[in-house]
């Protein structure tokens, strides 16, 4: 008689800490990413040289390599929990901020390393542009999505490809630069319609998906970056994005009340880069239009930034400590 092998339940694999390692960990490169980034452009403002930018861009590439390594560890030994995350109308969204880091650390690699930031750039770019068409063809083929399952999350792998011509206008990729920028554009307000849709008629959102609620400060923050690389300058319009992101980031800090009574999560790390890309965006609008005030915010968010980062950080160093992250939701 052949021997039968137990659930994977029953050896004990369904336990392992790997099996409930979260997709939503890359949210953390994109943080520490958007952290580098800020870092660069305080240098650039402070004619600092690159003091503390080549640490951090190093501390985010061994974040990258061993969340990329864990996941891909999950994907191969539990193939099961991997589809899972695919299949989940949440969890989809933050696959592309894998590709979304790539493209980040490619940008940030730039001013240090062309050759290798420009590679780096390129790989991020094309895998994130297949992964933008996957999750969107996923959206409207035959699963069945209810309004409940929208959150700000979903911004991530359309409204992604925004980041895109920072360094395409660079590169001398024009055409391609518009084209990531108009996808990226046009997605954001069929998303923002359909996130506000829902947060008004229905239900709230539960509390593991509030600090998503930040991530409507990234799209017009990180879009006015890329709108004022393609034009190389203030227009009206780049106005509009940059004010934007001030007024997304204020509805923001009404919430902050009831989300600093939430348990700590790793979607947290959802705060991550938005408020980099505010920063970001302050340094270049103060660089823009020459007006020392927002020279001064620009410092100012830089400093909250680090310490945003700091907590995150160290709070989820805690979490894996102590089992509080990798285990069932």
């Amino acid at each position: 008689m052949t021997a039968q092998h137990p659930p994977a339940a029953a050896t004990g694999d369904a336990h392992s800490p790997l099996m409930h390692f979260p997709v939503g960990f890359f949210a953390m490169v994109m943080g520490l990413a958007g952290l580098t980034l800020a870092t660069l452009r305080l240098e650039h403002a402070a004619n600092a040289g690159h003091a503390a930018s080549p640490f951090l861009l190093g501390l985010t590439v061994i974040a990258f390599v061993a969340i990329a390594s864990a996941y891909i560890a999950k994907a191969l030994k539990f193939p099961a929990a991997f589809k899972a995350d695919w299949n989940h109308p949440v969890r989809i969204a933050f696959f592309p901020a894998a590709t979304i880091g790539l493209i980040l650390l490619g940008t940030a690699m730039l001013p240090l390393m062309p050759g290798v930031g420009a590679a780096v750039w390129m790989i991020g770019a094309a895998l994130h542009f297949a992964l933008t068409l996957t999750v969107v063809s996923t959206w409207i083929g035959h699963r069945s999505f209810e309004p409940v399952h929208m959150n700000p999350a979903w911004f991530i792998p359309a409204v992604g490809n925004v980041i895109v011509p920072i360094v395409g206008m660079k590169l001398g990729y024009v055409e391609l630069s518009w084209f990531f920028f108009s996808v990226g554009m046009v997605f954001w307000i069929i998303l923002a319609t359909l996130v506000f849709n829902r947060l008004i008629f229905h239900a709230p959102l539960p509390e593991r998906l509030m600090p998503t609620l930040m991530i409507l400060v990234a799209p017009p923050a990180i879009g006015f970056v890329s709108y004022a690389a393609l034009t190389g300058g203030i227009d009206p319009f780049a106005r509009i994005l940059y004010y934007a992101a001030v007024m997304f980031a204020l509805v923001f800090a009404t919430q902050i009340g009831k989300l600093r009574k939430l348990p700590f999560m790793i979607s947290w790390w959802a705060y991550s880069f938005p408020f980099a890309a505010l920063t970001i965006a302050t340094f270049v609008y103060a660089e823009m239009t020459g007006i020392a005030a927002f020279a001064s915010a620009a410092y100012l968010l830089y400093g909250m930034l680090v310490l945003v980062l700091a907590f995150l950080t160290g709070r989820t160093l805690v979490g894996l400590t102590r089992g509080e992250i990798l285990k069932p939701e």
